[in-house]
């Protein structure tokens, strides 16, 4: 802590075989996700993220990026996906700038529905991008 300041832990957490990379910094409003997500317990790799989130959303960076570059994920981490972004609509709810960029393969009409999915459930700016 600095001064009144509170000064928020990044996550970075490398991928494995079964869990995204996690790359979430406060003071850049950079939030990313990458890689697979097929965790064992789904919500016991989520939920430090979701504690996160809670927290950031109070004193936001002036403009949040928000990057998911996921090659494949399970139902129960589509679950928790739609939680993380139902929590940072209260970006967008409260002013601030939010962007979310889903990234998918070209060819991938599975990840790219996902994106659609999501950018039809959730009032935040999804912008679906082919690699």
């Amino acid at each position: 802590m600095k001064g009144n300041i509170v000064i928020m832990e990044n996550i970075i957490i490398e991928g494995t075989g079964r869990t995204p990379a996690v790359v979430f910094d406060a003071v850049k409003g950079f939030l990313e996700l990458s890689g697979r997500s097929i965790p064992e317990n789904s919500l016991a790799f989520y939920k430090p993220l979701f504690d996160w989130i809670d927290d950031y959303v109070q004193k936001p960076h002036n403009q949040t990026l928000i990057s998911f570059n996921l090659e494949y994920f399970n139902t129960s981490s589509s679950k928790c996906i739609l939680d993380m972004l139902r929590k940072l609509e209260r970006l967008a709810e409260e002013g601030h700038k939010a962007h979310v960029k889903w990234y998918f393969d070209e060819g991938d009409e599975d990840m790219e529905e996902s994106g659609n999915d999501f950018k039809s459930l959730i009032n935040l700016d999804i912008e679906l991008v082919m690699k």
